[in-house]
This record gives structure tokens, C-alpha cells and sequence, in this order.
């Protein structure tokens, strides 16, 4: 009634289940045995990481630490200490150099000369300090507030001059 079924079709199916048995088999044996060898296994995977990880140049070291100083020198000027605010950009453009935050640097530091608690507000100083981020710095996005700053303090100057002349004209018609 039907055929007979040749013993080589069941060799072949054997011999498959063998090779998938023994195959995975092997899978296990390369799995660390015993407390040593798990360690073993965890400074291979820890050394593997590190060396992923790539080191941080010189300038990228200094630019995080610039970009700390800024930070630093933002919150001393929203506190009222312009002062200190000053030191801490400084020391943010110093580590900066001519890359970025230097422009924040610069700009906080004309902000600063002009800061309402600061007892020697320094028109002039501040122009200097935006005239030179805007020149060292052209590609900066702050360039457009800071050709403002110059531009409001420059009129801010003028008023000065102006109430300087009236007064003096006063002066002179009540005598």
C-alpha cells in the first residue's frame, strides 16, 4: 500500500537534529564557569566600554569649563553682583579663546557694565565690549542685540549731553 521508507531520508533528518544539537550545544560551553571567570568576563566588557569612549581633547575640556564660568557669571548678575559677574565671564573667555561661549562671555560682560546695581556703570565700556564681540565674533547670534545695546547706549549718551547743556542754560538765565 504505500512505499517502504528508505532508512537514507531518516539519516539525513538525524543527522540535521545532531548537527542543530551539537550546534547549540556549543553555546553553552562559552559561557565563563565559576566566580573567576565571571570577573574575567566583566573587565572584558568594562574595558570594551572604555575604549568606546572617546577622550575629551584639551579644547573640549575647556569649553566645558567655560560654559561653567558663563553659567556661573549669568547667575551672579541676575543675583545683583555685577562684579563678580565680570570675573567669572572673563575667566569664561579666557578658557574660551575665540570659540564659542566667548560671545556669551563678552555680551555678559557689557551687560554687566551697564547693570542697574552697578554702582560704576560704565557706558563707554560696554560699547567697547559689544563693539569688540561683534568684531571677533561675526558669526554670533547675539550680534544683532548687541549692535542694539550699542546703539540704545549711544543715545543714552547723547541725552546726557543734552541735559548737561540745559542745565548749564538754566544756570545761566536765573543769574
Amino acid at each position: 500500500m504505500g512505499r517502504e521508507h528508505c532508512w537514507k531520508g531518516q539519516f539525513i533528518y538525524i543527522l540535521i537534529a545532531c548537527l542543530a544539537l551539537m550546534l547549540s550545544g556549543c553555546a553553552v560551553f562559552d559561557q565563563p564557569v565559576g566566580k573567576a571567570a565571571q570577573e574575567e568576563k566583566k573587565q572584558i566588557e568594562k574595558s570594551s566600554q572604555e575604549e568606546k569612549k572617546p577622550i575629551e581633547s584639551e579644547e573640549e575640556l575647556r569649553a566645558k569649563a567655560a560654559i561653567r564660568h558663563l553659567a556661573t557669571a549669568k547667575r551672579l548678575l541676575e543675583q545683583g553682583d555685577p562684579d563678580s559677574s565680570i570675573k567669572e565671564s572673563l575667566k569664561a573667555l579666557n578658557l574660551a579663546g575665540k570659540n564659542s561661549p566667548g560671545d556669551e562671555a563678552l555680551f555678559n560682560i557689557g551687560i554687566a557694565h551697564i547693570h542697574p546695581k552697578n554702582t560704576k556703570k560704565d557706558y563707554d565700556r560696554s560699547i567697547a565690549v559689544f563693539s569688540r564681540m561683534i568684531k571677533e565674533y561675526p558669526q554670533s547670534q547675539l550680534i544683532e542685540q548687541a549692535r542694539t545695546w550699542i546703539d540704545l547706549l549711544r543715545v543714552i549718551e547723547k541725552l546726557k549731553k543734552v541735559d548737561i547743556v540745559i542745565e548749564e542754560k538754566k544756570k545761566e538765565l536765573s543769574k
